[in-house]
């Protein structure tokens, strides 16, 4: 039985917030205890959807006291790493089933001084990052398909995120491990508990009655529960 989890960081997503009011959604999920914000790029190639470019991410960094991390859900993201670097992200995720060369690539983003992060879709087994894990900042469990947001957890991931969290343990104990998709007051405890340290949100931070502030207090609340047995 565990209480308060800590050392839980929690990650807005900005691809459910109200963009016509960014900078002040933003500023509330900080206030209320967003501990980064996380900016889902998405090219219509790699996923389906199409989202933001490197252009909020330096329209955004200015405003925003935490640190920006950038999802790159996009086909050949070898070539936008120098640009979401410039626009000011402290961290640059990409996706295992993306990268060409990622051992290049994940160089590629500590030399331009980043924070580097490999994503993993339900698909993907655990397995395929035991090689390139001594070398991570994060890495970022996908606990739904990628491409949309507000899409149903996939509780089958939770096995995924145990053994992913038996390779950090084992191999790289500075890296973190993130979860993206679906994330919940129901269903944060389950990541948590099944090891993850990063919660991404963003419908049930951004979406709920009383905006930013609600949906992270209500994700609080929830985690500073005691486990449930078996959960």
């Amino acid at each position: 039985m565990r209480n308060l989890r800590d050392d839980i960081k929690l990650a807005p997503s900005i691809l459910s917030a109200d963009l016509a009011h960014l900078a002040d959604q933003v500023a509330l999920a900080v206030a209320a205890g967003a501990d980064r914000i996380h900016v889902d790029v998405m090219d219509g190639h790699f996923v389906p959807n199409i989202t933001f470019g490197p252009v909020i991410v330096r329209w955004l960094k200015p405003v925003c006291p935490v640190p920006v991390e950038v999802h790159l859900m996009i086909a050949e993201p070898d070539r936008y790493l120098d640009a979401f670097a410039e626009a000011g992200a402290d961290t640059l995720i990409v996706h295992q089933e993306g990268a060409v060369d990622l051992n290049w690539t994940v160089q590629a983003i500590h030399a331009l001084g980043k924070r580097a992060g490999v994503a993993i879709n339900p698909a993907t087994p655990a397995s395929l990052l035991e090689e390139i894990l001594p070398d991570l900042d994060l890495v970022l469990v996908m606990t739904v398909n990628p491409g949309f947001g507000g899409r149903e957890f996939l509780s089958g991931m939770l096995p995924k995120i145990r053994r992913v969290r038996w390779m950090i343990d084992e191999v790289r104990t500075g890296c973190e491990l993130e979860v993206d998709g679906g994330i919940e007051p129901h269903t944060a405890p389950l990541v948590v508990d099944a090891g993850a340290r990063v919660l991404v949100a963003g419908s049930a931070i951004f979406s709920v009655p009383g905006g930013a502030a609600a949906g992270i207090a209500r994700l609080q609340e929830r985690l500073a529960q005691p486990a449930k047995p078996n959960s």
